[in-house]
């Protein structure tokens, strides 16, 4: 295979060295959206003839993931996210391009790569709906073979976090949503995978119950290792858990890097300042944008590429009396707004 040699290893930010366990070349992905006539003379004519047009969900997909990154995979409805989650599990099979999962083709190995992989879908389950969630965990530790010893520490350990015990003998159709949706993503790291694909695993869920998956994601990253492809439309999740986000819009990858550098790249800082005298400010500095004034207060927007906020401080303070100030970050989803609209 094009891929080389199994298990390429690379260095790593925080780790001496890690292994590439997902890698995609030129990896495409296109459906056939069939065309329905109008009235009966459409249905006749589509009955001889069926006529469709050719839809690239995928296109191009160049990527690699390295072991014990948590990755997030954002892009707008209809981006190709879930198409890409699809194929990497094997569920989908490729339509061009090359593709390679710890070692295997996803579909052409379904079953091998099956048991090294846990998948959360937020709106479908893999829980057995009429069953006491403890049922469900039952079948699911002989399903991927854990021993009974391991299967007890690993519930015991998800508990801490996820506090699973409150509805353990419930059947799963009475579960709140946050409630099943920990279940969910226990199930999907009882068997310690190396890959965990999340989609949309905070959808619709309230802050407490979001903080709390998001460490339980946390910690079975950096204590097992366990990488993590995180896509979701929550940018809390993004700037909560991942380092480096890629960036998926019509099909095509436009962004792969640092999510502080995706931020810094598409946005400008805003010093929000008490300033005395506030109607006599003024500002002639070069990376400075605007100057808004209101409720009381000073606000320069300012290119950090082009001037510092040290520097700009010491320009304001030369010429005057700052009561107060602070520094207002950029959001994320202003960044992916930003790019959504105008592009890159």
């Amino acid at each position: 295979m094009f891929f080389g040699c199994l298990g390429a290893i690379k260095k790593h930010s925080q780790k001496e060295w890690t292994m590439t366990l997902i890698r995609a070349e030129n990896l495409s992905k296109t459906f056939k959206i069939y065309q329905q006539g109008e009235g009966v003379k459409g249905y006749l004519k589509n009955f001889f003839k069926r006529e469709y047009e050719e839809v690239k969900a995928v296109e191009d997909l160049n990527l690699e993931i390295n072991e014990g990154e948590i990755v997030g995979y954002i892009g707008s409805n209809g981006a190709g996210k879930s198409t890409t989650v699809k194929m990497l599990t094997g569920i989908l099979k490729p339509s061009e391009g090359e593709i390679e999962v710890n070692g295997r083709n996803p579909y052409e190995e379904r079953k091998k790569n099956a048991m090294d992989i846990g998948v959360v879908f937020g709106q479908k389950t893999q829980l057995w709906w009429d069953l006491p969630v403890k049922e469900s965990f039952r079948l699911l530790k002989e399903i991927y073979e854990v021993t009974d010893e391991d299967y007890d520490k690993r519930i015991e350990e998800f508990d801490e976090v996820l506090q699973l015990s409150e509805f353990w003998d419930q059947p799963v159709r009475k579960l709140s949503l946050g409630q099943k949706m920990r279940c969910e993503l226990a199930a999907a790291f009882l068997h310690h995978p190396k890959i965990v694909y999340l989609d949309e695993p905070t959808i619709g869920l309230d802050i407490a119950v979001k903080e709390r998956i998001r460490d339980f994601i946390r910690k079975m990253n950096r204590e097992k290792d366990t990488t993590v492809m995180l896509t979701t439309h929550d940018m809390d999740d993004i700037e909560d858990l991942c380092e480096r986000v890629v960036v998926l819009d019509g099909g095509k990858k436009i962004y792969d890097g640092q999510l502080d550098s995706l931020i810094d790249r598409f946005t400008s800082r805003r010093l929000v300042m008490d300033v005395k005298n506030p109607e006599e400010f003024k500002l002639t500095i070069e990376g400075v944008e605007s100057v808004e004034k209101e409720n009381g207060e000073t606000e320069v927007v300012f290119n950090r590429e082009k001037v510092s906020a040290a520097d700009l401080m010491s320009e304001i303070l030369q010429d005057y009396e700052v009561i107060d100030f602070k520094i207002k970050e950029p959001d994320i989803d202003s960044v992916v707004r930003k790019i959504y609209n105008e592009g890159l």
